[in-house]
């Protein structure tokens, strides 16, 4: 069903995400979805870029996923004038809305350096394919999906022209 497949777009982003989350061990980004839903991914995505601005192991270790949730929409607002998009409650659940994260991390795309590397590509194609679908996404409406994907695939086309792909030499 090709409707569920992860546009390129995802996969690109998916792919920046997981390269620059890697060094956090607490943190595995599979999806816009359950992945983000403890406010580790988000914090872990920002520390990684700009490692300045707040203690990880604070954050990390003594919080909720609300408050880890508040404290990177906050971060992300005042050091990178991205405004809260989303509501921590919004994204602490089972299931947080995947257009919703995937608006929010094209917006820190858009923000931090936007280096990809061919290898982390390759591994987000690798990942087994139920780890990248939840079940939310198996009963979408194909009309809805391709909406979702037209919006997304515009709003990271804008951006995505300044995306840097290293190939190994």
């Amino acid at each position: 069903m090709a409707g569920l497949q992860q546009t390129n777009s995802e996969m690109i982003l998916l792919s920046w995400v997981r390269q620059s989350t890697r060094s956090y061990p607490q943190v595995n980004v599979t999806n816009f979805t359950t992945s983000w839903s403890d406010g580790l991914a988000f914090n872990a995505l920002l520390h990684s870029h700009r490692p300045d601005l707040f203690d990880w192991n604070a954050v990390a270790s003594q919080q909720s996923p609300v408050q880890r949730l508040d404290h990177a929409f906050t971060i992300a607002r005042q050091h990178l004038g991205i405004e809260k998009l989303l509501d921590p409650e919004d994204v602490a659940t089972a299931y947080p809305d995947k257009k919703s994260i995937l608006m929010y991390v094209t917006s820190l795309f858009q923000a931090l350096p936007q280096q990809v590397t061919m290898e982390a590509i390759r591994e987000v194609e690798m990942l087994p394919r139920h780890t990248r679908i939840t079940r939310e996404e198996h009963v979408e409406v194909h009309e809805q999906h391709f909406s979702q994907e037209v919006s997304f695939t515009f709003l990271l086309s804008s951006c995505c022209s300044k995306v840097v792909v290293s190939l190994p030499t």
